[in-house]
């Protein structure tokens, strides 16, 4: 059990006639280290949204954990579950992959975003999201005056196949098995990273180019913006696998000079970042983005941050220390 599970409420919110239920970790003071939702007036909100059709919990509880350090850390945080997903109302589409890739999401979070900064009186709410979730966070930034700054993890530009055939997945089986077929996909990726060369710096043609157009919008204008990568599969450090046309890199160059994208490659996490090194890595990562980002009224240093217990030690250490399985309904999973 929880130990501190009365800094947390279950919060209802209403946006086009859909009830959404969520999370609200309650702030701490800078001060007295109290629970109260008046300590969040004036400060920034992170609000975390679902990774595809995963709870608002995330994989592991790794975003109830993150949501709570950050808590502690003195900013309101919220997981919520998007229309149809989780705890709340509504029917979920058929085809949740194509859905968010065009946006479909987008309206309901930026009226959720709108939605705290009037029930809490926060000065504004960073999206944040991993994967799919940081699909649906780009779009809502783009149309919400109310977004301060987004967290994007392992954010992806291209349009997945939201299902592979079952002949390629037998084949994929086999090429991680066999030494031949390890081989041949070697060849297979020398061969795309040819065609590549050719190609020069036109996008392929999986490109989503309406969630690009929402990155230079958001990104050239100077919102501040965190980027976190894990290592792929068969991926060279921050690189992508050979063959692989690298949108993390185009991304950024498009992004313009007056951007504040921040990009931190995640050594040693995997794609969920709910492994041990992830998950404490990625907390690492927001409170000091954060801090330099959008900093909380009392001034509060990382290291003051460290020497906080976040909730039960026993509890999360437990955690931390499990592998998180691979997702096979992650939009990147199989990448």
């Amino acid at each position: 059990m929880l130990t501190l599970i009365d800094t947390r409420e279950l919060v209802t919110l209403e946006t086009s006639g859909i009830r959404l239920r969520g999370t609200y970790h309650l702030p701490a003071d800078a001060s007295s280290g109290s629970r109260s939702s008046a300590n969040a007036q004036n400060r920034s909100a992170v609000l975390f949204l679902n990774s595809l059709a995963l709870p608002r919990a995330a994989t592991g509880d790794s975003a109830a954990y993150w949501a709570e350090s950050l808590a502690v850390f003195g900013y309101p945080a919220f997981r919520f579950d998007l229309p149809g997903l989780g705890d709340s109302d509504g029917e979920a589409t058929t085809d949740i992959l194509s859905f968010i890739n065009s946006g479909g999401y987008a309206s309901t979070a930026a009226a959720l975003a709108q939605e705290i900064v009037q029930r809490y009186s926060v000065s504004g709410v960073v999206v944040a999201g991993h994967c799919a979730g940081a699909v649906s966070a780009l779009y809502a930034a783009a149309s919400s005056p109310e977004c301060r700054g987004l967290i994007l993890m392992d954010p992806y530009f291209h349009l997945p196949v939201a299902k592979r055939p079952k002949v390629r997945e037998e084949l994929s089986g086999w090429v991680r098995r066999s030494k031949l077929g390890r081989l041949l996909s070697n060849l297979y990726d020398r061969a795309n990273h040819l065609r590549l060369f050719f190609r020069g710096s036109a996008l392929p043609g999986n490109a989503n180019t309406r969630l690009l157009g929402c990155w230079r919008q958001v990104a050239s204008a100077g919102l501040p913006i965190l980027l976190l990568k894990a290592p792929g599969i068969k991926a060279q450090g921050a690189k992508p696998r050979v063959g692989e046309f690298d949108y993390i890199q185009h991304a950024i160059k498009i992004a313009g000079r007056r951007s504040r994208v921040t990009s931190e490659f995640v050594q040693g996490a995997d794609h969920s970042f709910a492994n041990c090194a992830g998950r404490i890595a990625v907390e690492h990562h927001f409170k000091n983005w954060l801090t330099t980002c959008c900093p909380l009224p009392t001034p509060q240093t990382a290291d003051e941050f460290d020497s906080v217990s976040v909730i039960d030690p026993q509890l999360y250490h437990a955690a931390a220390l499990r592998t998180a399985a691979a997702d096979a309904d992650c939009a990147l999973e199989n990448r």
